[in-house]
């Protein structure tokens, strides 16, 4: 199988869809590994380190999606990219096609491709071994993005997150319980904040009490959401409903009535955000001020750690990527269930029932 390994062209998007190891076994295996010139430069892998684990360069983007019988990305495709694939073949990546544009799902039903979402790949327990990586790392950022954001310099109200003897930490809000939460929690914790967590899944909240004894749990009803939202400096959203838009769960009047330059971390902007105020930023721009609150909603915070992330995730990927290349795409997605749910479009077909729905 040729497997095509473009460089992300978002903005800010340092991660790389395989890295050199990654690209050792799959060429070990008798797989065809070609990697555009310089696509892992951001996460700190050099063109000679794919030669040298067996794989091609090639010197256009478009080269690789055209000859690609699998295409392996990192952030969703852009139109242009659509374009280019070869009709039949398979893409996968963080494609969130919940929340994107209708043409595109469009595109990949009318060159019927295969597109697999790694944010949707579950095993039974309902666990998402791709998407973890990238939930810890989103969920450990967020703790050093508040601290700097609660700085009178960046526009917050001057409030260091551990407080100071005489002085009390910040009120930090936690809305979810998932993996994202659970990292956010531990570094929040870890600075010394004061960290309240919200979640409709009691026993989300028992598993997070249980390892953090210090924090308050609380059910995410409106009136709890709506009441906490009022005393909290930092407010995080992390909640997910797999391959579907997350709800909103903090209103704009919630927003408004929030102290003036408390900061909001939207961690689920990539699935539309559960914040009714938020909007995606960039990490050149990424925040806005609405309501009299720092909004900060980058849809790739793991981007800029990109070689922390990479690895990360190419560890937790490649039993899937192995099985799907020397299996083949159709075989590995009939023979495993975790796979098959990661699966959105096939053979000019929705699968996704989400996407079917809003379709």
């Amino acid at each position: 199988m040729i497997v095509g390994i473009p460089k992300e062209t978002r903005p800010f998007e340092y991660r790389v869809g395989l890295n050199p190891a990654g690209a050792e076994i799959l060429a070990q295996h008798g797989h065809q590994v070609c990697v555009e010139r310089d696509a892992g430069v951001g996460a700190g892998f050099k063109d000679r380190e794919y030669e040298s684990a067996g794989a091609r360069i090639v010197y256009s983007g478009e080269e690789i999606f055209a000859r690609a019988d699998l295409v392996l990305k990192v952030a969703r495709p852009l139109r242009n990219e659509l374009d280019w694939l070869k009709p039949g073949a398979a893409i996968a990546g963080l494609l969130h096609l919940a929340s994107a544009r209708r043409d595109k799902v469009e595109a990949l039903l009318e060159k019927k491709v295969t597109s697999i979402a790694y944010e949707q790949i579950q095993l039974a327990d309902g666990s998402l071994p791709l998407l973890r990586p990238f939930s810890q790392i989103a969920g450990s950022m967020t703790a050093q993005v508040a601290a700097r954001l609660l700085q009178n310099n960046w526009g917050g109200k001057g409030i260091l997150l551990g407080g100071a003897p005489s002085v009390p930490p910040a009120e930090v809000l936690i809305l979810g319980s998932g993996v994202v939460a659970t990292h956010a929690a531990q570094a929040f914790l870890g600075l010394g904040a004061h960290v309240t967590v919200m979640s409709d899944d009691l026993d989300g909240l028992q598993k997070l009490l249980d390892r953090f004894p210090g924090i308050v749990t609380m059910m995410s009803t409106k009136r709890n959401i709506e009441r906490a939202t009022t005393y909290a400096d930092v407010v995080v959203g992390a909640a997910l409903i797999t391959g579907a838009r997350t709800p909103i769960l903090v209103t704009r009047d919630m927003v408004s009535a929030m102290k003036p330059r408390s900061v909001v971390i939207d961690v689920s902007i990539d699935q539309g955000g559960c914040f009714e105020t938020s909007r995606p930023t960039t990490h050149d721009q990424p925040t806005f001020v609405d309501e009299g609150v720092i909004h900060y909603c980058v849809p790739n915070m793991p981007g800029v750690v990109a070689r922390t992330a990479t690895h990360a995730f190419v560890n937790a990927a490649m039993p899937y990527l192995i099985r799907m290349t020397d299996d083949g795409i159709a075989p590995a997605i009939a023979n495993d269930p975790a796979l098959e749910r990661g699966v959105n479009t096939h053979q000019g077909g929705l699968v996704h029932l989400t996407l079917l729905e809003e379709r």
